[in-house]
């Protein structure tokens, strides 16, 4: 049966699917946590690839609407947008799992929890503002928000900064050194995609304010 509802936009779909985007990112730092917890032996990337697949899956059914539906409850340049900084979380942090595991036997015991740290809150974040988006919440509330995730940019940055210091101090062989710094580059990068997001949300809100 035909549906000018649909047809107009009127429903919450893309606001569903976004905000089950925001929630694949979140549900990738999870599995992260549970990666570094496991020893070497139990470790496997199937969290990360079901994760990234589920979002992949979002990505396109987000593009599948937009061309089906006439008027959308939020401009179409800006769901895109948005839909594509989203989908670049799981998949960065997959990345991350994957280069984790193929240089484990040059790593050691190493610690990353102060950047998961600051990752598991810059999606948490993340995913209350693109839920707070069909409340139509106040701009002054996501600027807040907002402004921690930049906040927290900034704090992944200086801890980066101490890290490549301690790195290129000489006491660690060089394959380690390069090992290393990949894997914090890749850690700082999906923390930059979630401060991206955030900025992509905060316009969404300020061109509707």
């Amino acid at each position: 049966m035909f549906s000018l509802q649909r047809l107009l936009g009127k429903d919450d779909k893309f606001f569903d699917l976004l905000e089950a985007s925001a929630e694949q990112g979140c549900a990738s730092v999870r599995a992260l946590i549970e990666l570094l917890k496991k020893s070497d032996t139990e470790r496997s990337l199937e969290e990360f690839i079901l994760t990234r697949r589920k979002d992949k899956r979002i990505t396109e059914e987000i593009s599948a609407q937009l061309c089906r539906t006439f008027i959308t409850p939020l401009e179409r340049e800006d769901i895109e947008a948005l839909s594509a900084v989203l989908y670049k979380i799981p998949k960065t942090v997959e990345k991350f799992g994957e280069r984790l595991l193929i240089s484990k036997h040059a790593l050691g015991a190493e610690n990353f929890d102060k950047q998961i740290q600051i990752l598991e809150n810059a999606t948490s974040t993340l995913l209350a503002m693109v839920k707070a988006m069909r409340q139509k919440p106040k701009l002054e509330l996501v600027k807040e928000q907002n402004d921690r995730l930049q906040h927290l940019e900034g704090e992944a940055d200086k801890y980066m900064l101490e890290l490549l210091k301690d790195l290129y101090s000489g006491k660690y062989e060089p394959l380690k050194v390069i090992i290393l710094r990949n894997l914090y580059e890749l850690l700082e990068k999906v923390i930059d995609r979630c401060r991206d997001a955030g900025n992509v949300v905060f316009h969404i809100i300020l061109k509707h304010s």
